[in-house]
């Protein structure tokens, strides 16, 4: 279903983002861009099946459980999109064929089949630009308060993509600056239980990603994505080991970062 209306959500209909921790003391700054599921109603299904909307391709199955526990344990903000991104994939510019994907993986959706240019504002409007309007709002914030921060960009990845099975367990994600991402790498490899992606499963570029280079690299900000394997996030033990898990990394990453610059 589409709608040629600039005005997709209802009233009653959840709100695209969640703030954590507004106030939250940690230099940390936490985002996670396909946190949630929801498909605002004017749209019904997209024209999907539940449990195709309970897949990979709607959201990143796991990361908002550990989003919300490493905000807990870092005391740091975090910032929340509640939709999912097969409405609008808020890592991608709007004007990308990927914000509003016809297929993904290899799944035809339906209703993202000949959106007008309207229909494609409607969800820029509604979702996109209210969650990145607040991310930049808080930044600007903690800049003019001159606060310190660091963006962590959390997301997950699916254990077999294509009919490819993943064997690593985590990947960091970095483009022009991998002074962060560097020392995570270390930090993840020296755990010794894991397989750890270098840029890998994906590689973050100007050209496939949204959040790392205009939240991160064109603020100048301390940066670095994160992507866990979905299937050891799915349940909530497994969200609360990992979160604690990079509660401690981040700490001591934070701790390199600041000895380099001293």
């Amino acid at each position: 279903m589409q709608t040629d209306s600039p005005s997709l959500l209802g009233p009653d209909e959840p709100d695209p983002v969640r703030v954590l921790r507004e106030d939250g003391t940690a230099d940390f700054f936490l985002t996670a861009d396909h946190a949630g599921r929801a498909i605002p109603r004017r749209l019904g299904t997209l024209g999907l099946s539940d449990s195709d909307l309970r897949r990979h391709i709607a959201w990143d199955i796991g990361i908002a459980g550990v989003t919300e526990r490493l905000s807990a344990a870092l005391n740091a903000t975090a910032v929340l999109q509640t939709y999912s991104r097969l409405v609008i994939d808020c890592n991608r510019d709007p004007s990308w064929p990927t914000a509003m994907p016809e297929v993904s993986e290899t799944t035809p959706i339906p209703g993202n089949a000949r959106l007008s240019p309207a229909d494609r504002a409607a969800r820029v409007d509604a979702v996109f630009t209210p969650y990145h309007r607040r991310i930049g709002a808080l930044l600007d914030a903690r800049a003019a308060g001159g606060r310190r921060t660091i963006l962590v960009a959390m997301h997950s990845f699916t254990p077999v993509f294509k009919q490819e099975r993943r064997a690593m367990q985590v990947g960091v994600l970095y483009n022009r600056d991998a002074t962060l991402a560097d020392i995570m790498l270390s930090l993840l490899r020296a755990e010794g239980d894991l397989v750890v992606g270098d840029n890998a499963p994906y590689a973050i570029t100007e050209a496939s990603d949204y959040g790392v280079p205009v939240h991160g690299e064109r603020r100048g900000l301390p940066h670095v994505e994160i992507e866990i394997r979905q299937d050891l996030i799915e349940e909530e033990a497994g969200q609360a080991a990992w979160a604690a898990r990079f509660a401690r990394l981040l700490t001591a990453a934070d701790r390199r970062l600041r000895s380099a610059a001293a």
